[in-house]
């Protein structure tokens, strides 16, 4: 789980602009912090198959959001995977 402080560290680090907390950088740089966090969860506890749905649904939704910034604007998708290093 983010912390209040985390988030915003994510938010302030991806924005395009001061106000900025819907764009799909930002939203792909907090699917990627939540998705380590709950990765390194599931090392521990094997078994918590409802968070592992949950996992799956973030990188589903983390691909979608990924997917819209390579088709329409391929600068900011290639800065932000080369920033967040999820290149394949």
């Amino acid at each position: 789980m983010l912390t209040i402080k985390q988030k915003t560290k994510v938010i302030k680090e991806s924005a395009i602009h001061d106000k900025d907390t819907g764009s799909p950088e930002v939203q792909i740089a907090i699917l990627s912090k939540r998705i380590d966090e709950l990765t390194d969860h599931l090392k521990k506890h094997k078994k918590d198959n409802h968070s592992r749905r949950g996992l799956l649904s973030m990188v589903a939704n983390r691909q979608t959001h990924m997917a819209y910034l390579r088709k329409n604007f391929p600068r900011r998708y290639s800065a932000i995977a080369k920033k967040l290093d999820l290149k394949k």
